[in-house]
């Protein structure tokens, strides 16, 4: 155990010392990949804030359910069993054609015009909060519950008051795709970068690899100052990149707030939590890992 942890140790000092020799080349390496590697980790960022307000606002989709005007009262009001088949814990509410029309008057001012059409109007009606649903992507069962309820006796038509629920969760849906896409766009980025990195570094020291081989040096202690380069490339471009994330999130903020007052809201996007930030730092790190992985089988293969 001692031994590969010398080892390894050794490799990470001699990959130090390399990145010593050419600080310049390297810092410039770490701003590219840094680049590339702040897209997605800003993406990532918003969709966590984000992901947590669009679960409150999904908490009580409704349904409007309209009797058929020629149904009388008792069967109207015996739908209620029905209903509650079909949504058992949902919160269903009755309301008369009555009180459907004093709450028309109320609201919008219409009484005289109401008035001249002699007769009320309205249907009965149902109201139905679906609370059982917890989040936006479940909202996705509401098509279902709405069919089951327009295929009862009596039922002239079913409204979905919140229809924007399957919206916000398709939208959701579309935005987490094109970050998965960004992300896997620009991870092939970091790749070619360190791979590239890893090349010239080989190239440099040609010549000293081919001392180490005659003396007896094994390929895997030749390879491991290659792999730590390649992953403390990606390691400090990925420490970057969530620092420029960071900073950036202040003017945001600002520019956020004023919008947010208009919703009489405080909403502020806030920074990932420590354990979200450690999980992409350890995947910048690995994507680095893997460039140099692919750069190092692939040019001191050649040296053999």
């Amino acid at each position: 155990m001692s031994t590969w942890l010398r080892h390894h140790l050794f490799a990470l000092g001699y990959a130090l010392v390399h990145v010593r020799r050419a600080p310049g080349s390297f810092l410039f390496n770490i701003l590219v990949v840094a680049i590339a590697l702040a897209l997605p980790f800003m993406g990532v960022t918003l969709l966590d804030n984000v992901r947590p307000m669009s679960e409150q606002m999904a908490v009580e989709p409704e349904l409007s359910v309209f009797i058929n005007a020629e149904t009388p009262r008792e069967q109207a009001a015996a739908l209620a069993s029905a209903l509650r088949g079909i949504a058992p814990q949902a919160k269903i509410i009755f309301k008369p054609r009555e009180k459907a029309l004093e709450e028309l008057n109320a609201k919008s001012g219409l009484s005289d015009v109401v008035a001249t059409l002699g007769e009320n109007p309205l249907p009965d009606s149902y109201v139905v909060k679906l609370n059982a649903f917890q989040n936006a992507a479940e909202g996705q069962q509401i098509d279902g519950i709405a069919e089951q309820m327009r295929a009862l006796p009596g039922v002239e038509s079913v409204q979905v008051d919140s229809a924007w629920v399957k919206r916000l969760a398709a939208l959701l849906g579309v935005l987490r795709l094109a970050l998965l896409l960004l992300a896997a766009t620009l991870a092939t980025v970091v790749v070619a970068v360190v791979f590239n990195t890893i090349r010239l570094q080989v190239m440099t020291q040609r010549e000293e690899i081919l001392v180490s081989k005659l003396i007896g040096a094994t390929d895997s202690f030749i390879h491991r100052p290659f792999y730590y380069t390649g992953a403390l490339l990606g390691l400090c471009a990925g420490g970057v990149a969530l620092a420029g994330v960071a900073l950036a999130l202040q003017p945001l903020n600002h520019a956020i707030a004023d919008f947010a007052r208009l919703y009489a809201s405080e909403f502020q996007l806030a920074p990932l939590a420590p354990l979200s930030t450690i999980g992409l730092l350890a995947l910048s790190a690995s994507l680095g890992l893997f460039g140099a992985l692919l750069s190092v089988q692939r040019h001191l293969s050649r040296l053999n």
